[in-house]
């Protein structure tokens, strides 16, 4: 399943999708964790030393090696330098694989031993210097929609994303990559303001978005959810002694995280779990092709010299049965 955490700065996603992780991981599933936000914190909430995960390998520095990885023999595809952030796969592209060994991990995922398993951590990598005044952070997310567009996963198999705060993710078409999306939200009106901005922005595109209480103190702040939220008010979190403890980069065992916690965990992966038999894998494959053709003649046919709309190949549907390129 692919999974994305998202909410307004300080909702605690970050916290959250690294709990996620740790439950994951727990359990003996297969995960490949995903920091995509402009603040790059996903590491150290997985017990990384910052100056270890401030050293970890930008996706968006092996770009070039990401594209003429998944091109393959892809004959739609002229070059590597033809392909931009949404170019879909076709017949003859190469598939990433949650348990596979590929060139692209080589390059740019790293192994995080935590106490209940291994996991796979990518990241965008930060802004830095030298992109101010220069870039948008949406050019260094664009390696991550490039590798979900190009990724099969099956049951039991799971990409976790921790997205870029707030509602930006739809100057993207990567909000629809995900099978199941988790806002997290404070129960502020700030809070649930991202929630229905994002509900409003989703609409219609089938997104599948679930809200996490986090902060919750008390039986004020459960209501208010509710009254805000409604039924897509999946789980609330509260205060946890092992959190801060982590948040402190004192952590003890992921086994003593507190029950509460470690049933609303259970009652995520439950809810992306129940995801699965529901994938519309058309619906999924025409996405790509939307988003691509919206970007293909906003500024991906200028910049590159290419009619875009080429890359789509109108008989390819990806799921778990299709077959990567050799």
């Amino acid at each position: 399943m692919k999974i994305a955490f998202v909410g307004k700065g300080g909702s605690g996603k970050t916290t959250l999708s690294s709990l996620f992780v740790r439950h994951l991981a727990a359990a003996g599933a297969p995960v490949i964790a995903v920091d995509a936000d402009i603040n790059q914190h996903l590491g150290a909430a997985l017990g990384l030393e910052e100056t270890y995960a401030a050293a970890l390998p930008a996706l968006g520095e092996h770009l070039p090696l990401i594209k003429d990885y998944l091109r393959g023999t892809n004959p739609r595809i002229a070059s590597a330098e033809t392909m931009i952030k949404t170019t879909p796969p076709g017949e003859g592209s190469r598939l990433l694989r949650v348990r596979e060994d590929n060139p692209v991990y080589d390059a740019c995922a790293r192994p995080v031993e935590l106490d209940g398993g291994t996991v796979r951590l990518m990241v965008t990598g930060p802004f830095s210097d030298a992109d101010l005044g220069v870039a948008c952070y949406h050019s260094k997310t664009g390696a991550v929609e490039l590798c979900l567009n190009h990724l099969v996963d099956g049951a039991d198999e799971y990409v976790v994303v921790d997205m870029t705060a707030g509602s930006d993710s739809f100057a993207s078409g990567m909000f629809t990559r995900f099978d199941i999306t988790f806002l997290v939200a404070e129960p502020t009106r700030k809070g649930v303001s991202v929630y229905r901005q994002y509900k409003e922005y989703a609409r219609d595109f089938g997104v599948t978005l679930k809200v996490v209480g986090n902060k919750v103190q008390g039986p004020d702040d459960l209501d208010f959810l509710r009254t805000e939220v409604g039924d897509d008010l999946l789980v609330t979190v509260g205060q946890s002694d092992w959190v801060r403890a982590m948040e402190k980069g004192r952590p003890s065992r992921f086994e003593l995280l507190e029950e509460p916690s470690r049933h609303a965990l259970r009652l995520l992966r439950c809810a992306a779990d129940a995801t699965y038999e529901l994938r519309d894998r058309e619906r999924y494959t025409r996405q790509m092709a939307h988003f691509h053709l919206k970007n293909a003649r906003s500024w991906g046919d200028e910049r590159t010299g290419t009619d875009l709309a080429a890359q789509i190949d109108p008989g390819f549907v990806l799921g778990e049965n299709v077959t990567a390129s050799a």
